[in-house]
């Protein structure tokens, strides 16, 4: 630092003492002088420093043009509010950077003078003291996160710490580089990863030196890569380890420093890395031996002490130093011997041991021993391994009295085994079983070869030389044929063989099974005829008859459905029935089928299909499902019939019924749309008049428009509404909420109903979906709505209102429509829903009303009906909720 305090002091002590300074000597030529007025404004300057500052454009200027931005906060105010404490100020210089310095400032005898020191140095030491404690905290932490976590999240640990060095660092990549079979591979990274190949970076890593900080510039093998970044190495044992890299950003260098917070990385986590492996490498180990039941031992002849593996002796219950007397004790009697023969033989300096024997005790196990003696004289040890052998010794014996079962199997038997000898490229007749002669009679003589080729019927000659030479060419065959018994009779008979082949490949022997299949064969000789004959009444149905999977996926389809398919009946297997339909529809379909039960095997319903040629088909489609012994579906057969124009015919009449309630509502729609009309009318007419008289300003012609355009909107929502509600209904259902209908027959009706002086009343709102058509629900409204009015203008109540209102109950959401118009006759009220009934005068009326809005709610799965309530006639549309269950 130039100058200082000190210097200041001397200075101030040539003025005197006295507190004034206006009076003192000039101030000597250190650091730097700025003699301001009292408004802070600099007058000029002085000291060495003067030359580095940036001066201002204009002059003079405030102190606080010379000043950077973080040091306004300590010039608030007039000079006079400064003088009170020391100032750290940062000025700007000429080459753009900052000048740290510190001063006071002294009062003069018209303004001020400003001292000031040069201490960047002093900043400089205790930044670098500050990083360097920085540096020293970060590097513990970082090793003792490592140290401290659990080997389940060293990997995630790991990553976090290095994303905490890059932040350090201000890079925006970093990677940590471990050593594999092909070279150095990535094993954490932050950011986007390694923006390069590691196998073309790995030969140039193991290039480098391996004891500094690197950089790709410096290197040349790196500087083709045209990535500038940073290369450190951890080194173990004077080997690279691992390599810690990292993005040069240029927002910070890196020196030497930087290593030290890689080895706090990278040293423990290899560390743990290690261990790791060290003890799965045990485990691994120890799990092998215990499935096993196998571990090491080692036998001193010297002083004859056996040492066990710890596992060894926790099975066998015993120490893990036990005398050579002990453990033949737990030797089996039987082996006990033979094991003190093959200890005496290594006494007698043998060199290995090769032993079998079983153990006493509740293992009872079998177990080979093996050892081999190393070392000469007193030095001389027996390191051996022992195995659990009983599985192997189980296997054994499991195989004699396999072997015993068979011999005995082939004299009783009911099927005939046989063997053929291959000579010269011909298979002989060598052994039958004894079954042979209770199966077909024949006996078999010692000097007699018996000829089976003679036996099989003339028929089935071409099937007995193929079964030969398919046996001979791909080592095995199955076939099914006819042989003549003793008696002259004929037997279906199963034949199953296989070729035996030598070590060299070549043919030996053929063995081979005769089962007698006659039975069996009549009887699905009997089933194939019958099968034909319910095959023709298949084909012949008029109805689609079919057999599918759970999945959809056809097994089976007669002609009927084929035709409808556009295909043939051999391409229907395999074929997928929901590939005809919507997604929605296959949904609903799937989940119909998955409802099947051994207890509810029948199933019915309407499905719509997307046919070729045609645009929607609509059948009624039957099902029963299959099952297996535990209840499990295994396919389904359906019957289907066609019913597309009666679907249609229905479609037309919801639709006229429909257009006949928008003629109905006709006269209310129209005075829905004329009064719009009349306000837009008198809008326009008292804007005219105003024109007319001069007398028109903005804000009046503003509010005009603005009514003009409110009641535009009201006419067109509407007409559009009666556009939506007289098209055509979608195909399929769709989810939506029911009070949307409610508003939309209320947005037709509404007005109507208020000018026939009738009071419609609300409940309030329902929140809840179903599956359905809003349009339709809200024809059977509108014709619920409008039947309730044509009574109530006919009886003209005291009060007329009609009210609309919704509950919740359960699964089920209800709204019930009511008026006051005294009710509904109870005779009437079990016809009120019949095709063509109505109470309305001839030619008032079509009678369709009630009875298309009682199929529009059984079509949702809902309920329509009526009853009579306090005030007049009570309908109740009961509607089932949907549920994501």
């Amino acid at each position: 630092m130039n100058g200082g305090p000190g210097l200041f002091d001397r200075w101030r002590t040539r003025a005197g003492d006295t507190g004034d300074w206006s009076q003192a000597l000039s101030p000597p030529a250190v650091g730097l002088q700025l003699w301001l007025d009292v408004q802070g404004r600099v007058l000029r300057q002085g000291g060495p420093l003067r030359t580095a500052l940036a001066l201002p454009a204009q002059s003079p200027a405030h102190l606080r043009d010379y000043v950077q931005p973080q040091s306004l906060l300590a010039l608030e105010g007039e000079p006079a509010d400064w003088q009170a404490h020391p100032l750290d100020l940062d000025l700007r210089t000429a080459a753009g950077h900052s000048l740290h310095t510190r001063g006071w400032l002294l009062a003069q005898a018209d303004g001020w003078l400003l001292q000031l020191f040069d201490i960047g140095d002093l900043i400089q030491q205790q930044r670098q003291g500050a990083e360097a404690r920085q540096q020293q905290l970060l590097a513990g932490a970082i090793a003792a996160a490592l140290r401290d976590c659990s080997l389940q999240r060293l990997t995630e640990e790991a990553a976090e710490q290095l994303q905490r060095l890059a932040w350090h660092w201000r890079a925006s990549w970093a990677v940590i580089l471990l050593p594999s079979g092909n070279g150095w591979t990535s094993f954490v990274h932050s950011g986007g990863g390694l923006p390069l190949n590691e196998s073309r970076l790995s030969p140039l890593l193991d290039a480098l030196p391996a004891a500094h900080l690197s950089h790709s510039a410096g290197q040349p093998a790196l500087q083709a890569l045209q990535l500038p970044f940073y290369l450190m190495p951890h080194t173990q044992q004077h080997q690279v380890r691992a390599w810690l890299l990292c993005e040069d950003a240029g927002g910070q260098r890196l020196d030497d420093d930087a290593l030290l917070l890689a080895d706090a990385l990278l040293e423990p986590l290899l560390a743990r890395l290690a261990g790791d492996r060290l003890h799965a490498s045990q485990q691994r180990l120890d799990t092998v031996q215990g499935l096993l039941g196998a571990g090491w031992w080692e036998w001193t002849p010297q002083d004859s002490t056996l040492h066990l593996a710890p596992g060894l002796a926790a099975g066998f219950g015993v120490p893990l130093r036990i005398s050579l007397a002990d453990w033949l004790a737990l030797v089996h009697p039987a082996d006990r011997e033979a094991t003190l023969l093959a200890f005496s033989a290594l006494q007698r300096q043998g060199d290995s041991l090769q032993l079998c024997l079983r153990l006493l005790g509740e293992t009872g196990r079998w177990y080979r021993l093996c050892g081999e003696i190393t070392g000469q004289g007193d030095n001389r040890r027996l390191h051996g391994f022992m195995l659990d052998i009983s599985d192997i010794k189980q296997q054994e014996q499991q195989a004699s009295a396999a072997q015993a079962r068979l011999e005995n199997l082939i004299a009783s038997s009911p099927a005939v085994i046989y063997i053929q000898r291959y000579e010269d490229g011909a298979l002989l007749a060598e052994f039958f079983s004894a079954s042979l002669q209770p199966l077909l009679g024949w006996r078999t003589a010692p000097d007699e070869r018996l000829q089976p080729a003679q036996w099989v019927h003339p028929d089935d000659q071409p099937l007995w030389l193929e079964r030969t030479r398919t046996l001979l060419r791909e080592g095995q065959v199955r076939s099914r044929y006819r042989l003549r018994d003793r008696d002259g009779g004929w037997h279906w008979v199963l034949d199953e063989a296989r070729l035996l082949r030598n070590d060299l490949g070549l043919p030996v022997e053929a063995v081979g099974l005769w089962l007698d299949v006659t039975e069996a064969t009549l009887a699905q000789e009997r089933i194939r005829q019958s099968e034909e004959r319910y095959r023709v009444l298949v084909e012949d149905s008029p109805a689609m008859i079919c057999r599918y999977r759970p999945d959809l996926e056809l097994l089976y389809g007669n002609q009927p459905l084929a035709d409808y398919l556009e295909c043939t009946p051999a391409r229907l297997p395999g074929m997928n029935l929901g590939d005809w339909m919507s997604a929605q529809q296959r949904e609903l379909f799937v989940q119909r089928i998955a409802a099947l039960s051994p207890q509810a095997p029948v199933s019915s319903d309407e499905v719509c299909l997307q046919l070729p040629g045609r645009q929607h088909a609509w059948w009624i489609w039957s099902d029963r499902g299959l099952f297996d012994e535990q209840g499990r579906l295994l396919e389904i057969q359906a019957v289907g019939r066609d019913n597309t124009e009666v679907r249609r015919a229905r479609q037309l009449v919801l639709q006229s019924a429909k257009m006949a309630t928008l003629g109905e509502m006709s006269t209310g729609l129209a005075h829905e749309i004329n009064q719009p009309l009349n306000v837009m009318r008198m809008a326009v007419v008292n804007a005219l008049k105003r024109m007319e008289n001069g007398d028109l300003d903005v804000e009046y012609l503003q509010e005009k428009l603005k009514r003009i355009d409110a009641q535009v909107v009201r006419a067109s929502r509407v007409v559009d509404h009666m556009r939506v509600f007289g098209r055509r209904s979608e195909i399929e259902q769709s989810l939506f909420e029911p009070w949307l209908a409610v508003e939309g027959a209320l947005s037709l009706l509404a007005d109507g109903l208020a000018g026939k002086g009738i009071d419609v009343r609300l409940g309030d709102p329902l929140e809840g979906q179903v599956h359905g058509h809003q349009d339709q629900l809200e024809q059977v409204l509108i014709n619920l709505m409008v039947n309730a009015r044509d009574v109530l203008l006919e009886k003209k109540p005291a009060q007329a209102w009609i009210s609309l209102l919704g509950e919740r109950d359960g699964q089920w959401l209800r709204l019930f429509v009511e008026d006051s118009g005294g009710g509904i006759e109870p005779r009437l009220l079990e016809r009120i829903f019949e095709p063509f009934f109505t109470t309305k005068p001839v030619g008032v009326g079509t009678g369709l009303g009630l009875s298309v809005s009682y199929r529009i709610v059984e079509s949702m799965g809902g309920s329509l009906s009526v009853d009579n309530g306090a005030h007049g006639a009570r309908f109740v549309i009961a509607l089932p909720l949907h549920s994501t269950n």
